[in-house]
């Protein structure tokens, strides 16, 4: 009895101590903590350098955009003119090549053509300035009824500029200024209506039977005329020595304002010591094309040259070169110009 009690006595306390074993861990075990994850650190976004732009790309980026112009076909070219095919291929649709002292005619192409003439029409306003006989010392000032208003051209001639007809004359001339062809015809006796009255008459005492004038620039294309009207134009004005000098210029300076600004010819022929060119003009108007009229001696011979409604901006003195050219190789029946 008593070993069964102590047996069972040493059993108790070693389940006791088996329990104890394994409860202890289970007290000294560090108490479960909740996992904390770490906070994700932004970092803030780069600052986006665009790249240093020259100072044509700034300009560039800041003006606005200029659509390109579209051009405007010519009354003539709408007309079919340019499809008239010529032995020298020219690009002007008229042409006309006469002999001053003879009047005969070395090459022609579509010279009854009525056609604008742009500022052709300047050598009418020198005529009827010049033959006035008025004072080409006298002031004349620019005013704003000088400004275009018909094709919006620039000038850089300001309005409150003051310069003598003679120098005015010799603006529309050289470097073909709408502002001091206008002028002109603002200052004559009578004004404006007064001065195309008298550019009219004169067309008509000229024997220029297809020509009409409205204004004295150019501007408008109901300035109109033909070859054959024009190489009258050009003789008769190559008549007046003033017109001859102040036409074929090459450059000169004028006072506009506190300071003297170059103006130069609008024809590089002026230029070109192949050439001996007494008088010239030329024009331009989207409806009436590049034109040019001339007198120019070759070989001795003095010969007047018409060519209107060229499409190119250099093609009318492209025209030009291509007649000399072929008159100097004895075209047109002319042996003398071998």
């Amino acid at each position: 009895m008593f070993l069964r009690t102590r047996a069972l006595r040493r059993l108790v306390l070693s389940v006791a101590v088996i329990g104890l074993a394994g409860l202890v861990p289970l007290a000294s075990a560090a108490p479960s903590r909740s996992v904390v994850k770490p906070t994700k650190v932004v970092k803030p976004a780069k600052k986006v350098v665009s790249p240093r732009l020259t100072r044509g790309a700034r300009v560039a980026a800041v003006r606005p955009q200029i659509r390109p112009e579209v051009r405007r076909p010519s009354i003539g070219e709408s007309s079919g003119l340019h499809a008239t095919e010529d032995p020298l291929d020219l690009k002007s649709s008229v042409a006309l090549v006469v002999d001053q002292d003879t009047n005969q005619v070395l090459f022609s192409k579509n010279p009854q053509a009525v056609l604008p003439i742009a500022s052709i029409t300047k050598l009418m306003t020198a005529m009827v300035v010049v033959e006035s006989g008025l004072n080409l010392s006298e002031p004349l000032t620019v005013s704003q009824d000088d400004v275009d208003t018909e094709k919006g051209s620039r000038s850089r001639l300001k309005v409150g500029t003051q310069l003598s007809r003679g120098e005015m004359l010799h603006l529309a001339l050289m470097s073909s200024e709408n502002r001091a062809a206008h002028s002109l015809g603002r200052h004559f006796p009578g004004g404006l209506e007064a001065f195309v009255g008298a550019m009219n008459a004169k067309a008509q005492q000229l024997g220029m039977v297809d020509t009409r004038y409205v204004e004295p620039t150019g501007l408008s294309s109901r300035n109109q005329s033909s070859a054959n009207d024009l190489t009258l134009l050009v003789k008769a004005a190559y008549g007046h020595p003033i017109i001859r000098e102040l036409s074929t210029t090459q450059e000169a300076q004028f006072p506009v304002g506190p300071r003297q600004v170059q103006f130069r010819t609008t024809n590089g022929l002026v230029r070109n010591p192949s050439w001996d060119i007494g008088l010239q003009k030329t024009g331009y108007i989207s409806e009436a094309g590049r034109c040019l009229v001339m007198q120019a001696q070759l070989a001795g011979r003095k010969l007047i040259m018409v060519l209107l409604d060229s499409a190119g901006k250099y093609s009318r003195m492209g025209d030009a070169e291509r007649i000399r050219k072929w008159l100097s190789e004895g075209g047109g029946g002319l042996q003398a110009l071998r």
